[in-house]
């Protein structure tokens, strides 16, 4: 196993203290092998439902126990890192396959391609499995394969002349989409009413505003084929030229910073914008049942909320890119903080991996998100469930359409480099992002922060220069 690359984080004290709140069955467990994991609220109903699932392994496995920990979605990157950082992670932990790279070079991720049965590995659709691997190693299994793109209101778009069945099927340019969502914006002098399109930015989540778009300006990784680092391309500058003027425009809210994904959602249910983003397939079930809430005067629908029906569209395509839709492929990551770990017990944390990413858990978690199971054994459960009513088919052509879309695992591209750029990204490109989208950075300043401290971990020799 490779030395260990620790990290230091805030809060650590803090967070060691706390880190088995929420804990399920952690009474001794006698001669039994426990595997531990920290899960988060993988969909509404999950943590409902874990307790079940552990229930059932344990009961058709009696010398394993599975132990979860809980954690928002806030909190469970932050709880992760610090176990790692002293050493002691979970066997399992749920991430999104972008952060694998940082825990394979910090040498606690486990490949499990060692420990895990052929079958187990076959049921998998391989270009998605794709994005557990790095190198020769693979270090989980994946739950989902989650399109992320951006919707919008269906009446909102009809009134503004958008053909959104054809964007649906053909897509659109960033001067259609920048024409399209100025025709949206509703006002009354200085004072709007609507916007044309907002997305959350508030914290994190302005990362994904970044990572969701810069997809479609030519850069679909932070490497090129060469393993040069992308962004300090010129088409950096460009597309965040692109993204000002958006605001600059006044078809987006200049407060994008303070917008969290809450006040994101609650503003396109109350009508304030025309689209919204990010967009997940399971917002059209959001809006309907908004939708019938209002419909049956429940007080708990969203205050001054209006009837929605939620339209998937894709991101534009920016000048020198392609459609490269955004495919967050979340799963499970194995982990040990031990330096000989025992094998039997690697064996039984893959199992326990397999198990939990597989099957009727797949298939349930899948249906909840608006999602197709990306297993065989999962697809199988899936069927045995009762359908959907009322889905939308237009939205279920236009994700699957964009599943098509969405850019390759890059498991090429080595764990050291992946966690420089990964550092690069939370250290100068998040900070300095949402000083663009405030006004407070120009797109030249962010471009050059860029190039510097790529320049500085990669060498120029290791960069896209033209």
């Amino acid at each position: 196993m490779k030395g260990k690359k620790l990290w230091g984080f805030g809060m650590a004290a803090v967070m060691l203290a706390s880190m088995f709140t929420g804990k399920i069955s952690a009474e001794a467990s006698g001669d039994k092998d426990v595997v531990t994991a920290l899960l988060p609220p993988v969909s509404a109903t999950y943590q409902d439902k874990i307790n079940s699932y552990v229930e059932a392994f344990n009961k058709e496995n009696p010398g394993i126990e599975i132990q979860v920990t809980t954690a928002s979605w806030e909190d469970v990157t932050q709880k992760l890192d610090v176990q790692v950082n002293a050493g002691s992670p979970p066997d399992i932990a749920f991430i999104g396959s972008d952060g694998l790279s940082k825990y394979v070079d910090s040498g606690m991720a486990v490949d499990i391609s060692k420990y895990a049965d052929e079958e187990m590995m076959a049921d998998f659709d391989q270009d998605i499995l794709n994005y557990f691997k790095n190198g020769d190693g693979m270090y989980g299994f994946p739950a989902y394969c989650e399109v992320q793109c951006i919707g919008g209101n269906r009446q909102f778009l009809e009134e503004a002349g958008i053909d959104w069945k054809k964007v649906q099927e053909e897509g659109w340019s960033y001067d259609e989409f920048r024409e399209a969502i100025n025709n949206g914006v509703v006002k009354d002098g200085d004072d709007v009413s609507r916007y044309g399109f907002l997305f959350a930015c508030a914290g994190v989540t302005a990362k994904d505003y970044f990572s969701i778009f810069v997809r479609n300006a030519g850069m679909p990784s932070a490497f090129d084929k060469d393993l040069k680092y992308s962004y300090t391309s010129t088409k950096m500058l460009d597309f965040l030229t692109d993204l000002r003027a958006l605001i600059d425009d006044g078809a987006m809210p200049k407060e994008l910073g303070s917008i969290d994904a809450g006040k994101r959602w609650n503003m396109f249910l109350t009508g304030q914008t025309m689209i919204t983003g990010k967009g997940l397939s399971s917002f059209e079930k959001s809006a309907r049942d908004n939708n019938e809430k209002l419909k049956n005067s429940d007080s708990s629908a969203v205050e001054n909320s209006i009837e929605v029906d939620y339209i998937v569209l894709p991101v534009p395509v920016f000048d020198g890119g392609e459609q490269q839709a955004y495919g967050a492929v979340d799963g499970y990551i194995c982990l040990t903080g031990e330096r000989n770990p025992d094998e039997e017990h690697l064996k039984n944390v893959a199992k326990v991996a397999y198990y939990l990413a597989s099957g009727e858990r797949a298939a349930q978690t899948c249906q909840e998100l608006y999602l197709n199971p990306i297993c065989e054994s999962g697809r199988k459960a899936y069927d045995e469930l009762s359908p959907i009513e009322g889905k939308n088919e237009d939205n279920t052509k236009a994700v699957q359409t964009l599943l098509t879309q969405v850019g390759e695992a890059r498991p090429d591209i080595p764990a050291e480099l992946s966690a420089n750029a990964i550092k690069i990204e939370d250290e100068v490109i998040v900070p300095k992002f949402q000083g663009l989208l405030a006004g407070e950075v120009s797109p030249e300043e962010m471009y050059q922060a860029i190039k510097d401290a790529a320049y500085e971990r990669f060498g120029e020799d290791g960069c896209v220069n033209n």
